[in-house]
């Protein structure tokens, strides 16, 4: 009797149960899958230390819709600065553009980890949803 006790006892330590097999990490949910699809235009901005850039992303097939960033030389010489709050409503105002010439009125922007909606961030967007573009 000793013998069978010790064999179940190591059988229920060895066998995965249903719910650890239901928590696979590498399995999406619905909206993960299908999240590329229903918001397709993604915006991605970067803050350098000297300048500001964004670009608008098709995400199923990860072309670039449009650009702009105050590094460039046009923008670079008539700018007094290339990284205040100017220099952001410039660059909204310029994706804005761009995306219409593109067809683009919808677009979509994802927060990263500790990131807020203020400052030049909160200028960006909303320069460019005041020029007719709508932030998903």
């Amino acid at each position: 009797m000793d013998v069978l006790k010790s064999s179940i006892v190591a059988a229920a330590y060895t066998r995965r149960s249903q719910g650890e097999a239901a928590k696979n990490p590498n399995r999406k949910s619905w909206k993960q899958r299908t999240d590329m699809y229903m918001r397709p235009f993604l915006l991605d901005v970067f803050f350098s230390r000297r300048y500001i850039e964004a670009k608008v992303v098709h995400r199923p097939t990860s072309k670039v819709i449009s650009v702009a960033t105050t590094n460039a030389k046009d923008l670079r010489t008539t700018l007094p600065s290339l990284f205040d709050n100017n220099a952001a409503r410039v660059i909204g105002k310029l994706i804005a553009e761009r995306s219409k010439d593109a067809d683009v009125f919808a677009m979509a922007y994802v927060l990263r980890k500790n990131e807020r909606i203020e400052g030049r961030l909160g200028i960006i967007l909303d320069t460019i949803a005041d020029n007719g573009i709508i932030i998903l």
